[in-house]
């Protein structure tokens, strides 16, 4: 075996993407029940955005190599591990540490990758498809002939939130920037632009008696306005703070924001709900349950792509050593569908 180099983009403090770091090191070795990835595919996510901020929730303490998902081979397995998996295409979920070349995981958090999808492609659909997928079914549990709206319909979670409403039979009320609204018409959603005019009266317009569900990455003022947006027995998921990025002060002030006002909603004798997804709060139904719930969802939203329900939609790829440029161009606006890294 040809020996290998340990690659990782390094997030050293609140930095500019240019002053991220490139750290080479020795290709780590699998302890018992772990796996060693030889990573093919990793992307830029919101959280990392946030995270070089120093904005997201509970990002770990600087210095860290950041990336919240991966897909890759399976290159060593230790012991107690099936041989057999020595070779798969794997994805995995890691909040941090997807930005490497290698990264070791417990064997039982890899979910098997299908044959015919490209590393990127599969990498498009991991921790976005796990959080629209869980946040469409399992939460509001959305159905045919239902009416949903979507903030950021163009982005990464947005965009298969619209494709899997869609193969649910909803009509999908979806805000983008002007520039997207063609690609959104072409995924059956009906745009609007979130930077031209009242969107509340828009949507109103479009769906006079309310919709039945709303998804809001934005926080602030549009999760207030999306409560009043919902129909009779509607639900609102509210899923981050986008507004707030920028923001200084405290990073968990806008959650337990949200979060007060969601506990405050559900206290209200009116019918609707409202929730705040959090893609690892699933943990709560122990280590083999959230195992068993994310590959679930994961092999479903795989599938989704396989059948031609969901497009797996890469913005760009670029080398791992060009993340700066890949953190820009994601941070830009410009762009529908994820920027994947390439090791």
């Amino acid at each position: 075996m040809v020996e290998q180099r340990l690659l990782e983009v390094v997030l050293p403090g609140v930095v500019v993407p240019e002053e991220l770091q490139i750290r080479y090191g020795t290709v780590p070795e699998p302890g018992r029940g772990q796996v060693v990835i030889g990573v093919e595919a990793t992307g830029v996510s919101f959280a990392e955005q946030q995270m070089r901020r120093g904005r997201y929730y509970d990002q770990p303490p600087f210095p860290f190599v950041p990336g919240y998902d991966l897909v890759g081979r399976v290159l060593a397995a230790g012991a107690g591990v099936d041989p057999a998996l020595t070779g798969r295409r794997v994805a995995a979920l890691v909040k941090v540490g997807g930005w490497a070349s290698h990264v070791v995981l417990e064997a039982a958090d890899a979910v098997p990758v299908p044959d015919g999808l490209t590393p990127a492609e599969a990498e498009t659909v991991v921790v976005n498809g796990i959080t629209a997928r869980q946040m469409l079914h399992r939460l509001a549990r959305v159905r045919a002939g239902q009416t949903v709206l979507v903030h950021g319909a163009s982005g990464g979670v947005g965009s298969v939130l619209v494709q899997l409403a869609r193969a649910a039979g909803a009509a999908v009320i979806g805000t983008a920037s002007a520039r997207h609204h063609d690609a959104l018409r072409e995924l059956g959603a009906v745009p609007v632009d979130h930077r031209g005019g009242d969107v509340p009266a828009r949507v109103r317009e479009l769906a006079p008696g309310g919709v039945d569900a709303v998804f809001d990455h934005v926080g602030g003022r549009s999760v207030v306005d999306s409560w009043r947006l919902l129909a009779p027995g509607g639900t609102l998921v509210a899923y981050g703070s986008a507004s707030t990025r920028d923001d200084t002060g405290s990073k968990q002030w806008p959650v337990l924001k949200i979060l007060a006002r969601t506990w405050l909603w559900n206290a209200l004798p009116n019918g609707r709900r409202a929730r705040f997804y959090n893609i690892w709060a699933g943990r709560a139904l122990g280590r083999d349950g959230f195992r068993a719930r994310l590959r679930a969802d994961l092999t479903e939203v795989f599938g989704a792509v396989r059948r031609g329900e969901v497009a797996a939609r890469v913005a760009a790829e670029l080398p791992l050593t060009s993340a700066a440029e890949a953190l820009r161009l994601a941070e830009s606006g410009t762009v529908s569908g994820k920027v994947v890294l390439i090791p």
